[in-house]
């Protein structure tokens, strides 16, 4: 016989979940705790080689890049070119792009598919791609020669969205592809090195196709690439080294300096 009622035995099984609401609650905390979320993780130990890129602020659409190397883990950054290097951005500036780190939450829209701004956080660094048989002289990183069966979908519809796709004619030519192949005897995509934006996976309408690429001209924004003189181009990419696990920093000068020991930039 239940001599305390129903009443009681209801009130003892909804503290008992009560408490065990409040366990789960407090070890959430004590993982979050220890397990920081990747807004406040930093570059990795094997990272040896950092590009880097200030702008003046979100608005900007020209800034300075500068390189920089250390030996190893836990050793200073020295910076590797004798003055920075200027580059042109996105015509209307830049956006928090989708990178290695998650970025914080400061009011500012994440980038999304022609918006014409650059992709702004940190980034790993994927193919090279050019239109020469073989890379410039002294280059280390992989290279893809481009031909007339290349494309890199920014079509976010596309199951191949922001990615690198070679088609083979004689099994039929996918209708999309003649607006997504690449260009052929554009000398602003004579060398393209890809900013590996939006990867891992794509999330569609993010925004596609960001590459370090020729410059148009001294005063030519860009649609969201990184552009510079093809004589600084040649040189980074004669510099990156995929044994050294070099990342991509772009950020306003307020926010570098900013998250800069968050992250562990240089």
């Amino acid at each position: 016989m239940n001599i305390f009622g129903n009443s009681f035995a209801m009130q003892y099984q909804k503290l008992r979940h009560q408490k065990k609401d409040l366990l789960i609650l407090l070890l959430a905390g004590v993982i979050t705790l220890f397990h920081p979320s990747a807004s406040h993780a930093q570059l990795g130990r094997a990272v040896r080689q950092v590009i880097v890129t200030q702008a003046s602020t979100w608005n900007s659409n020209t800034a300075s890049m500068q390189c920089w190397q250390r030996a190893g883990a836990g050793q200073p950054w020295q910076p590797v070119f004798e003055k920075a290097v200027p580059v042109l951005l996105g015509r209307k500036g830049l956006a928090w792009g989708r990178g290695v780190f998650n970025p914080p939450q400061n009011g500012i829209p994440a980038k999304i598919e022609k918006d014409w701004k650059a992709p702004a956080g940190v980034f790993q660094l994927g193919s090279l791609f050019g239109y020469a048989p073989t890379p410039p002289g002294g280059a280390r990183w992989p290279y893809i020669q481009v031909g007339p069966w290349d494309a890199y979908v920014d079509d976010s519809n596309s199951p191949y969205y922001n990615r690198h796709v070679r088609i083979d004619p004689r099994q039929g030519v996918p209708p999309w592809f003649e607006k997504q192949k690449m260009r052929l005897g554009d000398a602003a995509y004579k060398w393209m090195l890809e900013i590996r934006h939006n990867q891992n996976p794509a999330a569609p309408g993010y925004g596609s196709a960001i590459f370090f690429h020729v410059r148009r001209g001294p005063a030519t924004p860009s649609a969201g690439c990184t552009t510079m003189a093809e004589a600084d181009l040649t040189r980074l990419i004669r510099w990156v080294d995929p044994a050294a696990a070099p990342h991509y920093v772009l950020l306003p000068k307020a926010d570098y300096a900013a998250l800069r020991g968050a992250w562990g930039l240089p």
